[in-house]
């Protein structure tokens, strides 16, 4: 186990890599938490989480919403919960963006902790200090940037997951490659089979990877006004996608990214070999790469996305594998290139 410890704007965060949930009341002491559990986590892991005062909240990304929000607040008024009071999220990215909400607004503000249990939390969701909700068509509405106390990253709770959500899960990681780091695309491409297989080692290598690089975007521009916008490749045009097809946020964030290579040639630099080496990686982790959706529903999903400014989206766009630069792309001109693809 390794302990690493940041220091935010207005906060510190502690990372504990490889780390088990058992050891969590090291970290929060069981007296003065709440835990909030996602109900699959709970099937699966609560008899670890025996003696912890915990909420068990639905799963899946249709109740990460205003309804389930406002059962975790009155969960914590009857439980008497306090500002000292620690709330604890142990789920998946719609779990762990709950919970840091809710403790962002309950009583203005009260201790948070995380223990992402999917790979896609553990590499992405997790980290960074962004929590919300989503509201009607729109992913991610209503929300805040603050930082938790902690992180714990057990690598043997992504282990349980099943293979859809596994593969769910490299969505966020080829991302990393393709805006910040070539040699981890490469690494992605080579290491495919042991990946696939859920090998420890490999995990541990591409989850240390990914919440260093996240982490290091995140400390140089923790409240997204220029690199951390990077971070969005592939997104824009993905929670569109999401919201549409109803699908999960990894494969709706494939078929975003290989979107946004096609428009990167016609925006960037990126040559079209890079697109098509970007393709064969997405698939080569068994996510979907074809744009399906109506096109005019995505337009009115993305025409309101929080990256808009006046008439034009700040637009993430690669110039090589492992390079990005945001753009300003007017609206009208992102609808034609939508069209076209």
């Amino acid at each position: 186990m390794r302990t690493l410890s940041y220091q935010f704007q207005h906060s510190a965060t502690k990372y504990y890599l490889g780390e088990s949930l058992y050891q969590l009341g090291n970290y929060a002491d069981p007296s003065r938490t709440v835990l909030v559990v996602d109900e699959n986590v709970d099937k699966h892991h609560g008899m670890k989480l025996q003696g912890w005062r915990k909420l068990v909240i639905p799963d899946g990304e249709e109740n990460k919403s205003e309804e389930v929000l406002e059962q975790i607040i009155d969960g914590l008024i009857e439980l008497e919960a306090d500002r000292k009071t620690m709330l604890v999220g142990i789920g998946g990215g719609m779990t762990t963006d709950l919970t840091g909400y809710a403790a962002s607004i309950y009583m203005r503000g009260m201790r948070v902790g995380f223990v992402p249990t999917t790979l896609l939390a553990q590499v992405d969701a997790s980290i960074g200090g962004k929590n919300g909700i989503n509201h009607g068509k729109h992913k991610n509405m209503l929300g805040t940037t603050r930082q938790p106390e902690f992180i714990l990253f057990d690598y043997s709770l992504p282990l349980t997951m099943p293979d859809e959500e596994w593969h769910n899960g490299f969505a966020e990681i080829i991302k990393y490659a393709c805006i910040l780091d070539a040699s981890l695309f490469t690494y992605l491409e080579e290491n495919r089979d042991k990946a696939m297989q859920k090998d420890p080692a490999v995990l541990e290598y591409l989850v240390e990877r990914s919440v260093e690089l996240k982490t290091k975007v995140v400390l140089e521009d923790e409240f997204e006004q220029s690199s951390r916008r990077w971070l969005n490749f592939g997104h824009t045009l993905g929670h569109a996608v999401e919201k549409i097809e109803n699908i999960a946020h990894g494969k709706a964030v494939a078929i975003g990214m290989v979107a946004a290579a096609k428009i990167s040639e016609k925006l960037s630099t990126l040559p079209v070999e890079q697109t098509n080496r970007l393709i064969r990686l997405i698939n080569d982790y068994q996510l979907p790469v074809t744009l399906t959706s109506n096109k005019e529903e995505m337009y009115d999903i993305f025409k309101l996305d929080k990256k808009r400014e006046k008439d034009a989206i700040n637009f993430v766009l690669l110039e090589q594998v492992g390079s990005a630069h945001t753009k300003a792309v007017p609206l009208a001109t992102l609808k034609q290139l939508l069209e076209e693809l």
